[in-house]
Parts: C-alpha cells; structure tokens; sequence
C-alpha cells in the first residue's frame, strides 16, 4: 500500500517550495508529500488519488489564491476525504477569515505566515493532527477487520467496544460487503459464528467477549501490585484526571471501567465548550490524550475490567471484581458517572442494538447514510449526536418532550442545529413505539398534548434521554439522595442519616463519601455540574484530598 499522502497547495511557487520543503524534513518516511498551485489542481489531485485507492492524510492550503480560495479548497477537500485533517495557511489580516473557516469548512487548523521555526510553530501542529488522523483511520485491506450482521445485537457489542477503546478496525457487513464472504470462507466458518473478529496476524475470534478482545490485542487485565493508594472505579472525565494527577503526584495509581475510557463524554463527536480546543475536540480524540498522559506518568488503567462490590475491612478497601478476583487499596474514587435507562416506548428493548441504539452515534452513524434517523433527547450528548449524524444520514430528526432546547443545551449547538438543513426539531413531541421485521423500519411520534400518532418510515433511533447514576455497586453504607447520587462534603452533613453514619472525630473532607477514604466525582456525585470541565477539575481536586486523608491515617 502506498504511504499516506500530505497535500500542500499555494499558488506562490516559493511559499509553495517551502511548505513542501518542510513537511519532507519530518513526514518523509511515512507520508507522500504532494503540491498543487492552485485550488483547481489540487482537487484535481485529490480525485486522482481517490481513484488509485491512496489516503490522504493532511491537506494545508493557502487562503489567498486566484480562482478558489483556501477555504473553498478545504470545503471542497472534506467530500472526497472527509476525515483528512485540514490546516488554512493565512496572513495576519486573514485571521478572521480562518475562524470563520473553522465552522464554514471545518477547519482543523490555522497557521499565520511565516511559521519559522517550524520545530516550534508547525510541526507540533501537524504532529498533533496526524496523530488524531491515525487514530481514526481505517486500512482498506489490512488491519483488525469485524464481520457481522448490522442488525445483530452483538455485532453491535464489538463495534462499539471497539471504537469505545480506540481500536482502529474495518467493518465488513456480511450482506453487503463481498470481502466479508471471502474472509468468512477462508476461515472455513459460517454465519452462526458470527460476529468474527479477523487480527493482521491471522488469529480469529468467534463472537467474542470484550475481555477476549481486549487480552488478544495485548492489554492488560491483571493488576500489578497486591495493594494500591488510590483505586479509581469510572473512566470517564473525572476519573482520568484522577489517574494524572494521582499518578503525577506519586500515588500507586489503578483505574478500572467496565466498558472503554471516556465515559458518556468519550462517545460525543465534537465537545466545542472545552477549555482549550478552539476547534472543538471529539471525546475519542480527548480521551486518547488523557490515557497516554496518565499512562506515562504511570497509573495503571484496566479495560474492560467491571466492579461488583466494594468491602471496608480496617480502613482498606476490598474491590470485588465480576471475574472474581479481589483488589485492595487506601483509597478509592467512585467516577462511575450516569448510564441511560431504557427508554419505555414499545418495541425499543426489542431492536436494541437493532436500529435503537443508546449514545452510540459516532459507532453506528457512517451505516446511516442516506437513511433517516431519529435522536431522542434535549441535552448536549443529543445536539452532538445529531450533528455528526447530520454528515450521513439525510433526515435526523430531534424528538424532545419539552417546548425547546434551550433549556437543556448549549447555545451554540442550538446555532448549529438550526443551520443544518437536514436536522429537524420537534418539540413537545415523545416517540411511543418502533416496529420492523429484524431491524427498526418504522416509528410512532405522538404530541406530548395527547394529538394523533405520527407513524414515519425511520431506520434509527438514537437515545440521549433518561439517565441514572451508576452507584449500585457501592456499598449501602455510602450515603445517597432519593435518585442516587452519591453524597460528599457538605451535602453530606446536611443528610439526616449523617450523624448515624460518619464516626471520625474529624468531618468530611470535600468530595469525600459517608464511608472514609471513599471519594466521588463527577455526574455520580450529587450537585455535580454535568459538565466536562468540572468532571476534569473534580477528578484534579479530589487528589489533593486522597493526600489529605492518607496523612491521617
């Protein structure tokens, strides 16, 4: 397979030399680097290369050129390579040319001329981008390779595992795509052994458990040490800030999660509000970061590894785990967030994973081209979902019970939705069933006012609605409000039952539970922001904390 293509295009023949020049310094050993002087050659060229089957990786454009700006090239560039990072190259007065590109032309990236030293001001960038492109990219012929039914439950399972964790593998529908026979056959296997799981090496997996997957591709599932400082249960925002600052701080550090790291905000598309990423940042991409971050500074992180119970015995903390095994540490933090609760309407518990997914569209969303779509919910995790099932599906449809969005989310994803001609809103409005033969092919949409049923031809519907803490496996001693959330700190001692409970001539300390030593963070806790940013600076602060608690014991 040829390398992956970098595309430079300015129609200054030195600029362009240089720019060429530059990426050669750095890529050349894995990238192809290719020039076009104009917008027109450079589309040219990127036909060309679909045609021949290579992959482009980078497009970086000059703004100003006669014929075809930068950002028409860029717009241009991301239907013939949707996922190819794009980077404008500008002068100062063009900067605001460049922010507007960043939502018109979903732009990746600005760089104002001149970017000398590029050590400093260009290949971090394009360091940066490449590395988020690797991440997303998936090989034609070669690599992790699943094929399934697309309406199997359990084909399902797998994809969303898989995408959840930031493996890359290619997805091959028993129904549509020939290769998928082919490699089925070669196998010498049938249809009732799927979903098969193909590695690069030659091994198969018939319809596999997440642990056989993820010991299969080499990631670790036993702990390494009998008795750890800070045991973290949830992979989502707060607890991977936990796992950094823990382990940057010198804590014997393990974080555990059932299913992938990131949590709800690890399936999001693109969080645009988060300190930091102009551009906005997808959660894979945010999550991807954070593990290498905490894996560096040495926390241990474990998936998919599932809590069942915790036991206290002489301060120590006993973590029961679903395989058996028992691990022991001074402290733990519960950061096990909400999970959607299964949502009423009939016929949705039958085609889960069948056409009804839960906060599954970045898995599930390219299959839905074309097609139409439903997402149910109001919140930000919705607005997300329905944008970037937007880029596929030709109708998304907004089903929310209250009289608009702006109750529930934010400004600029009620912006966006209302300038995306293919996303519908419908208010005061609940879906009361779904049907189909195997698959969801119809559902009902009934006024929340009592009107009559509205039965539309749909082929998904996606569910951002009724959540619910995650705080079962915590013991009954841990304090609660009626819904579940986990008390700490000063809600705590407001609770009736604290003077019953807490025992230490000491209070609680912030975030700390009604059990000491155990912490909660993020949306579990109860008056939690639901928020990215404070699930981050929970999961920072409560380190401080765990020192605090460990000097008095």
């Amino acid at each position: 397979m040829n390398k992956p293509v970098l595309l430079a295009v300015d129609d200054d023949p030195q600029v362009l030399a240089a720019v060429r020049r530059d990426l050669r310094l750095r890529y050349r050993d894995l990238y192809s680097i290719v020039g076009a002087a104009s917008g027109e050659e450079a589309l040219d060229t990127l036909k060309e290369l679909k045609s021949r089957g290579d992959d482009v990786a980078l497009v970086v454009s000059d703004q100003r050129m006669p014929g075809m700006h930068g950002t028409e090239v860029l717009t241009r560039s991301r239907e013939i390579y949707p996922e190819a990072r794009r980077v404008l190259l500008t002068a100062y007065s063009d900067i605001d040319a460049a922010i507007r590109a960043i939502n018109d032309a979903h732009l990746n990236y600005y760089l104002a001329k001149p970017w000398a030293p590029p050590e400093e001001k260009l290949f971090p960038v394009i360091d940066d981008l490449l590395d988020s492109w690797k991440e997303e990219y998936r090989p034609e012929t070669s690599g992790l390779r699943l094929v399934g039914h697309q309406w199997s439950p359990r084909s399902h399972a797998i994809k969303d595992f898989l995408a959840s964790n930031l493996m890359p593998y290619r997805w091959l529908d028993i129904e549509r795509n020939p290769a998928a026979r082919v490699l089925l056959e070669a196998a010498n296997l049938h249809d009732d052994a799927l979903p098969v799981l193909f590695f690069e090496d030659g091994a198969v997996l018939r319809s596999p458990e997440p642990r056989e997957v993820a010991a299969r591709l080499g990631r670790p599932l036993a702990a390494a040490f009998d008795v750890y400082d800070l045991v973290i249960v949830g992979g989502g925002p707060a607890g991977l800030a936990a796992a950094v600052y823990g382990a940057s701080e010198g804590l014997q550090t393990l974080l555990l999660d059932r299913h992938a790291a990131g949590g709800q905000a690890g399936t999001s598309s693109k969080i645009e509000n988060y300190l930091g990423f102009p551009t906005g940042v997808s959660g894979s991409e945010l999550t991807r970061r954070a593990v290498q971050q905490a894996k560096r500074l040495g926390a241990e992180c474990l998936v998919p590894v599932e809590v069942t119970g915790v036991t206290i015995e002489a301060g120590y903390k006993h973590v029961q785990v679903s395989d058996g095994r028992v691990l022991v540490t001074r402290t733990l933090l519960a950061c096990t967030g909400m999970v959607y609760r299964e949502h009423p309407a009939t016929g949705i518990a039958e085609h889960t994973g069948a056409g009804v997914y839960y906060g599954a569209a970045a898995t599930e969303a390219p299959v839905f081209a074309g097609k139409r779509v439903v997402v149910v919910g109001g919140g930000n995790s919705a607005g997300q979902a329905a944008m970037h099932l937007s880029r596929y599906a030709k109708d998304v449809q907004i089903v929310v019970r209250g009289e608009s969005l702006r109750v529930t989310m934010s400004q600029y994803l009620i912006e966006q939705i209302a300038k995306a001609e293919n996303i519908r809103v419908r208010t005061r409005t609940e879906v009361a069933s779904v049907e189909g033969t195997g698959h969801v092919e119809r559902a009902a949409l009934v006024s929340s006012d009592g009107g009559a049923s509205d039965e539309q031809a749909v082929d998904a519907v996606f569910v951002f609605i009724g959540t619910k803490p995650h705080s079962d496996w915590l013991p009954a001693e841990v304090l609660r409000d009626t819904k579940g959330f986990v008390l700490t700190g000063r809600d705590l001692m407001a609770d009736a039952a604290y003077s019953r409970t807490w025992k230490e001539p000491r209070e609680p300390l912030p975030l700390e539970t009604s059990v000491p030593g155990v912490f909660a963070a993020g949306d579990l806790r109860a008056s939690a922001m639901n928020r990215v940013a404070s699930a981050v600076g929970e999961g920072a602060m409560v380190v401080r904390f765990v020192h605090d608690y460990l000097a008095l014991t």
